[in-house]
């Protein structure tokens, strides 16, 4: 009996030992430390935001008195789903984020489905400028199609300036043309539709022609062609553009904010920002959680509608013929509706934002009414408040503000995306690979607004020795990087995939350690991917406004913000100025980044 508990210790010893030195590894270190970091920053405030759902707010003492602070209550859910004002603060709010996140969900699907197909399966010319083109909406700010949808069809039921509409025609458009559901659905439809066609696009590459030409032998119609054999191999990436766009959509907030609230007509992004404005922080960050689990149905839909089929194998050991189609003359047709589209999603709002910018007064665009003054004029020549941008010290501090954040978060994240990218590649297969690599892309799924709601409940106090970071440009940065970090991490997953590692074993053997062999081989190596990432997450937070927005103080405020704050005062000529700023800076850095790296392949971004 002694001689086996011995040998059963010396067995359990080793195991020990073996775990250890696994444990003790460069790659499970950084997976240790990592995992420690994201759920920090992502589980738990999470579960904060959920506690405080829970927690009687100071704000909510008038509604309950004798209660303290901080203290159990089930009050918000009460208020939110059955009170009588829960058809105000949910209920209409819940339906115009149905309304407008679907519409626009299937409008994008509609718009970036018809592009793929034209440009991979069609012989269209100029395949490959339309092909670039098409993802140029992608680097404007989301709200910009707004802005320039509201300086056209703005009518006189808020006061003050018409729009171009008027000018041109002398009527007033109706409320429906400029304000409310269409409106949102039209601006967001128009600049979300590259989700669905980079997405479409890669998946219809992998379809095999020969298996639409079987069909046709087999006496299938074009059209039954389509709906058996190519839409149910591309299923996978409609189902992942449905999900991409819906989460996007239902959380964006500037456009919503441009073209709802004026005239009251909320979403969820907009009521958690008009609850926590008014420091109803509780109903808030419930109205949050709302969108957190829409997100999270939408994606359970999606991967239970998938996982009913076999099988969507569309690539073999077998080589892939992709067929173009000839249209003919219909060819130069079908390319002057795309660049149709591209005219009125790109073109057509910067110009209207630039014929803003230069009206010495709103809605009168007689050449005779153009100045400089928004641009360059000092207080006081033209209007009594406002300088132009480049006198305007709000502007230019906002301005910088916007490019130290891309910047740091740029730097950041493509610091983070290459740890998580060497985790999960060099322990491939693990729980821990599969763990991180989810955790990574959890950030996703929070809806932006949601995820700023999460991150005030989170760190609007102390933990510990970190002070509260409410209110600071670092928590702008962490937040952000966080945000951004799904799309590091993926590219530095592919870069990462592609490198062999006999690379670095051969040089452990010759004695080089760990610091040495990531910084002399990996990093060079993944070098075009890991740009890539960083140049995706610089122009994501440049135009970022729905994240930050709940965030922001005057101290604090970047170019997006200082934007939306001159809607809500009314200013449109310093608003056209000051947007067409922040585009000039996206591309400006875009063109930088590309000649600063240019051996690099940077993708689309």
């Amino acid at each position: 009996m002694a001689l086996t508990g011995e040998m059963t210790a010396r067995a359990g010893a080793g195991r020990l030992r073996r775990f250890g030195a696994a444990m003790m590894t460069p790659e499970r270190l950084v997976a240790v430390v990592l995992a420690v970091l994201l759920a920090f920053l992502v589980l738990a405030p999470l579960a904060e935001l959920i506690r405080e759902t829970f927690t009687v707010q100071p704000y909510d003492r008038a509604y309950l008195p004798g209660e303290e602070a901080g203290s159990f209550t089930t009050f918000h859910y009460e208020r939110v789903f059955s009170g009588r004002m829960s058809a105000a603060l949910f209920y209409k709010p819940f339906v115009n984020s149905l309304i407008t996140a679907f519409g626009a969900t299937v409008l994008c699907l509609t718009l970036g489905a018809s592009l793929a197909w034209v440009v991979v399966r069609t012989n269209v010319p100029f395949r490959e400028a339309v092909n670039t083109m098409i993802v140029v909406p992608y680097m404007l700010p989301s709200w910009v199609m707004a802005l320039a949808w509201l300086t056209f069809f703005k009518n006189d039921r808020l006061g003050g300036s018409s729009g171009v509409f008027v000018y041109l025609f002398g009527m007033q458009p109706p409320d429906w043309l400029a304000f409310g559901a269409l409106p949102i659905v039209i601006c967001l439809a128009f600049h979300y539709y590259v989700y669905a066609y980079l997405i479409l696009s890669g998946a219809l590459t992998t379809v095999d022609s020969q298996l639409e030409e079987a069909g046709a032998i087999a006496g299938l119609s074009r059209f039954r062609q389509f709906t058996a054999i190519t839409l149910p191999l591309v299923l996978p990436a409609l189902g992942s553009a449905v999900v991409m766009t819906f989460i996007r959509v239902v959380g964006s907030f500037g456009t919503p904010a441009v073209l709802g609230m004026p005239v009251r007509y909320f979403t969820l992004p907009t009521q958690i920002y008009a609850a926590i404005g008014s420091r109803n922080v509780g109903d808030g960050y419930l109205l949050a959680l709302v969108l957190v689990v829409m997100a999270v149905l939408f994606i359970w839909i999606n991967q239970r509608m998938i996982g009913v089929r076999k099988s969507f194998v569309t690539m073999s050991g077998k080589g892939v013929r992709s067929k173009t189609i000839d249209l003919g003359p219909a060819r130069w047709l079908v390319l002057g509706l795309v660049v149709l589209l591209l005219a009125f999603t790109v073109i057509l709002p910067i110009g209207l934002l630039l014929l803003e910018s230069l009206s010495r007064t709103a809605g009168d665009y007689d050449l005779s009414n153009l100045t400089l003054h928004y641009w360059f004029g000092e207080r006081g020549e033209v209007n009594a408040l406002y300088p132009g941008v480049f006198q305007n010290p709000q502007i230019l501090g906002a301005a910088w503000n916007s490019i130290r954040l891309a910047l740091c978060v740029a730097l950041l994240t493509g610091v983070l995306g290459f740890l998580v990218g060497y985790v999960v590649v060099r322990t491939r297969g693990s729980m821990a690979s599969k763990t991180l690599e989810t955790a990574a892309f959890l950030p996703y799924i929070f809806p932006s607004v949601a995820f700023g709601a999460i991150y005030i409940g989170m760190f609007s106090k102390p933990i510990g020795p970190m002070p509260a970071l409410y209110g600071t440009f670092a928590l702008l940065v962490l937040i952000a990087a966080v945000k951004n970090l799904p799309y590091t991490s993926r590219t530095g997953i592919a870069a990462l995939l592609q490198i062999d590692k006999s690379l670095e074993e051969a040089a452990r053997t010759q004695g080089i350690g760990w610091v040495a062999r990531v910084r002399r081989i990996v990093i060079p190596l993944a070098s075009n991917g890991l740009m890539s990432g960083m140049l995706l997450s610089f122009i994501g937070t440049m135009r970022e406004l729905s994240l930050i927005i709940l965030l922001v103080t005057p101290s604090t405020a970047v170019l997006a913000s200082v934007i939306y704050t001159y809607q809500t005062d009314d200013v449109p000529q310093l608003i056209g100025a000051a947007t067409l700023l922040l585009v000039l800076l996206i591309i400006g850095f875009n063109i930088l980044f590309r000649l600063v790296f240019r051996n690099a392949k940077l993708g689309f971004a």
